[in-house]
């Protein structure tokens, strides 16, 4: 049973790990000046309001002071799949190995025979601490 649930906990967490490192995604970032105003993973970035059209006002030769960054965080593109094969004898080894002394670490405790199961403790005549005067403070 403890096997069992290795064996999917490892499966959920290498599914992730595929997917995380597979996936892309753009930061946007939207700068007044020197200030950071907003940054946006999966939406649009909200302006601060103080950009200049060039239709609007085409006789004005001024830069605008507002400027966007995209950042593109891009994931792994091409995933690889290599066998047991196709991997160093030394490294075959190693894992033959660890898998071996990893997976015997675990023993199932309903093999195990409990000794003391029918085991009775004796009747108390007496009640010790009272009679001795010994309490835990």
């Amino acid at each position: 049973m403890v096997k069992q649930y290795i064996h999917k906990v490892f499966s959920v967490l290498m599914a992730l790990l595929v997917l995380f490192s597979t996936v892309s995604f753009t930061v946007e970032k939207h700068f007044c000046g020197d200030v950071l105003v907003d940054i946006s993973v999966f939406s649009e970035v909200q302006k601060c309001g103080m950009e200049m059209d060039a239709a609007e006002q085409p006789s004005m030769t001024k830069k605008s002071c507002c400027k966007d960054t995209t950042d593109v965080i891009k994931g792994q593109d091409e995933l690889t799949v290599k066998t047991f094969d196709d991997i160093e004898f030394e490294q075959q080894v190693f894992l033959v190995a660890f898998s071996h002394t990893y997976f015997d670490l675990f023993e199932d405790l309903t093999e195990r025979e409990i000794l003391h199961k029918d085991y009775s403790p004796p009747n108390l005549v007496y009640d010790i601490q009272v009679r001795d005067q010994v309490f835990l403070i």
